[in-house]
């Protein structure tokens, strides 16, 4: 089953626009770690709040897109290391993230075609709020964002 909410405490939120606000004009991104829905980890949240992910973390990544400006592009070398330290603590990779600086709150064509990973998370943050969207394999379907 996949979640159709994401659960993405004050903290975390607020760390993600001091680093969109930090990192303009460029966009910046990075790893959202937590509890996927789903996993035998989260069966008892499930039990307890409804199918949902759970982000814990926000681990910056370095954009090294040609155009970071424009576009974004995880720097591969650090995305491996954090995903590989994530694994080792436990955590679960829930998706990713990146700022659109100026907005919109939206995927871009680009954020549409870059999404590879089926079933992940993929947030967005920009000045008016942090959404989120999960890929499908063929889209990218919006999620409810709550405080927990």
């Amino acid at each position: 089953m996949t979640a159709d909410r994401l659960l993405l405490p004050a903290d975390v939120r607020d760390t993600l626009h001091e680093r969109r606000v930090a990192g303009a004009p460029a966009e910046v991104c990075g790893i959202l770690l937590g509890d996927r829905a789903g996993d035998a980890d989260a069966e008892r949240e499930e039990q307890d709040a409804g199918t949902a992910d759970r982000v814990d973390e926000a681990v910056p990544v370095d954009n090294v897109a040609d155009e970071p400006d424009r576009f974004y592009e995880l720097d591969p070398a650090e995305t491996v290391a954090a995903i590989e330290d994530a694994e080792a603590r436990g955590s679960d990779v829930v998706g990713f993230y990146h700022s659109h600086p100026r907005g919109p709150a939206a995927p871009s064509e680009t954020d549409r075609d870059r999404a590879t990973w089926t079933g992940y998370v993929y947030a967005i943050v920009a000045p008016e709020a942090v959404v989120a969207y999960r890929w499908t394999g063929e889209s990218l379907r919006r999620l409810r964002v709550e405080t927990p």
